[in-house]
C-alpha cells in the first residue's frame, strides 16, 4: 500500500495537481494552496491508484459495505473507480435533488440498511461529504465510513470523527512531506 501512495503523492506534482496562489475553497476559506484531486481523477493511471488505495485500506481497516457512493461531481470518477474495483454498486449523491422526473437527489439503489462506503476527493471542513451522508441515511443507508483522497487537515478530519469513521489516502502534511524530501519546487 505504501508503495502505491508514494506514488500517488508524487502524481500530485508531476501532474499539476497542488497549484500555489490565493484560491477561495468550497468552505468558503481562503487558501495558498489548492489541491485540485479531478486533474488526477480524469487521469486513469492515478484513478487506478486512488481506487486500489481504498479498496485496500477498506479490506485493511475490515470495513464492509453494500454500496460505494459519492456526491457529484469531485468524487463520482472515485467512486466509479471504486465500485469498480470491489464489485460493489455505485450510489451517486446530487448536491440538491432534480427539478424534474422523479426530483431524487440519489443516482443508484439505496435501500434501508445498505452500508455505504462514502468517498470524497478533497475535505477541508468536510461540509459537503457530511450533506451527502445525510442524504443517504435520510434514505435509510448506513455510512460505514468515509474515505477522501486527500485531507487538507483543517477540521474535516475532527468533525466527520465525531459520527463516521474518517480514512483520509493523504494529508496535505504527508504531501508537502514528500514534495520537500523529494526537492519539487512550486
Amino acid at each position: 500500500m505504501e508503495n502505491g501512495k508514494t506514488r500517488l503523492i508524487d502524481m500530485f506534482f508531476s501532474e499539476g495537481a497542488v497549484l500555489f496562489g490565493r484560491f477561495v475553497l468550497t468552505s468558503g476559506r481562503e487558501s495558498d494552496y489548492y489541491i485540485n484531486v479531478k486533474k488526477l481523477s480524469t487521469n486513469p493511471r492515478a484513478l487506478r491508484i486512488i481506487a486500489s488505495l481504498m479498496a485496500e485500506k477498506a479490506r485493511a481497516l475490515g470495513i464492509e459495505f453494500d454500496r460505494v457512493a459519492g456526491p457529484e461531481l469531485g468524487a463520482v470518477p472515485i467512486a466509479t473507480a471504486l465500485s469498480l474495483e470491489t464489485g460493489k454498486p455505485l450510489v451517486i449523491v446530487r448536491k440538491k435533488p432534480k427539478g424534474h422526473g422523479t426530483g431524487s437527489q440519489i443516482e443508484g439503489e439505496v435501500s434501508p440498511g445498505d452500508r455505504i462506503l462514502l468517498v470524497e476527493d478533497v475535505t477541508t471542513t468536510g461540509g459537503s461529504v457530511l450533506r451527502a451522508a445525510e442524504v443517504l441515511e435520510n434514505a435509510g443507508a448506513e455510512i460505514v465510513a468515509i474515505s477522501v483522497v486527500v485531507d487538507r487537515e483543517e477540521g474535516a478530519a475532527k468533525r466527520i470523527g465525531e459520527k463516521y469513521r474518517f480514512i483520509p489516502l493523504v494529508t496535505v502534511s504527508e504531501l508537502f512531506a514528500r514534495r520537500r524530501s523529494s526537492g519539487v519546487q512550486e
